[in-house]
């Protein structure tokens, strides 16, 4: 099976990241999530870029592969990450690609 990884150009400059590790219910299921994320997050006013990507499989003890997708959300600061959490967009991709994923794991970073 061949992934895809999607990234959108940044367009803004972002002090806050939102990185989202998924762990798939069946691992066939990664292209379905990466293109749920494309569908419904990248047009989220405040959204400065998305990135969804997939395990690189690098072999080092720090590194875990053990998940399926991995979603990078930047956006400008803290108030415009709070606007995308309520967002019916965002709140549609829980809605329709939850059914994709056991476990979700996000790590929020600020520059």
């Amino acid at each position: 099976m061949s992934l895809r990884r999607m990234e959108y150009p940044m367009t803004n400059q972002t002090t806050f990241f939102h990185n989202v590790y998924f762990w798939l219910n069946n691992n066939d299921d990664a292209q379905a999530l990466a293109n749920g994320c494309h569908k419904h997050l990248s047009g989220i006013p405040g959204v400065a870029r998305i990135s969804v990507g997939f395990p690189a499989g690098t072999e080092r003890s720090v590194v875990d592969n053990s998940y399926g997708v991995a979603l990078l959300v930047e956006f400008a600061n803290a108030e415009a990450q709070n606007i995308y959490q309520e967002h019916p967009d965002h709140l549609r991709f829980i809605s329709e690609c939850s059914k994709y994923w056991k476990r979700v794991q996000v790590f929020d970073t600020v520059a």
